[in-house]
């Protein structure tokens, strides 16, 4: 993890300084600049648009009882994509679109869904009258039980009053 850290906030910063660099020499000074804000403005505003279209989508999975799993992915790809396009540099600019093209989007939903089956394991824990309990794959123990309670009498007290 430490590698990909080095990696990402010094490797990554010259190679785009560079590209930058070659970019200006190539063409006229104010290209590479012009480049960086571009890209800054057209990704901003087009992971505005992307992402509320996936707000819309987490909507109406939560309205109609559904576990929104696709959406959320697509929202942390689509954030990540703003974030690189608003970042500096060409080789950011160039992840950030591919993000935000939906088929490379749905490629790397597949790997990121890979991942998260791989690393991240969830458990589900209760408690019933004996004490705590732990159940997996979604099986409740059988001796669960529910418990009914409605509000009988309400008091506001004043908070100035004397106790």
């Amino acid at each position: 993890m430490l590698l990909y850290l080095f990696l990402l906030f010094t490797v990554l910063p010259i190679v785009e300084l560079a590209i930058l660099i070659r970019i200006g020499e190539a063409t006229v000074w104010w290209a590479p600049i012009l480049l960086v804000i571009s890209t800054g403005i057209a990704g901003a505003a087009l992971a505005r648009w992307q992402g509320l279209q996936v707000v819309g989508r987490i909507r109406e999975d939560a309205a109609a009882g559904r576990m929104p799993a696709d959406a959320l992915v697509d929202g942390f790809l689509i954030l990540l994509a703003g974030i690189l396009l608003i970042t500096p540099g060409v080789v950011t600019d160039i992840f950030g679109i591919a993000f935000l093209i939906p088929p490379i989007r749905a490629l790397v939903k597949r790997g990121v869904k890979a991942w998260i089956k791989r690393n991240i394991q969830v458990r589900v824990a209760g408690f019933n009258s004996t004490g705590a309990w732990q159940y997996e794959n979604g099986a409740p123990p059988r001796d669960d039980e529910i418990i009914d309670a409605r509000v009988v009498g309400t008091r506001v007290e004043d908070a100035d009053a004397p106790r």
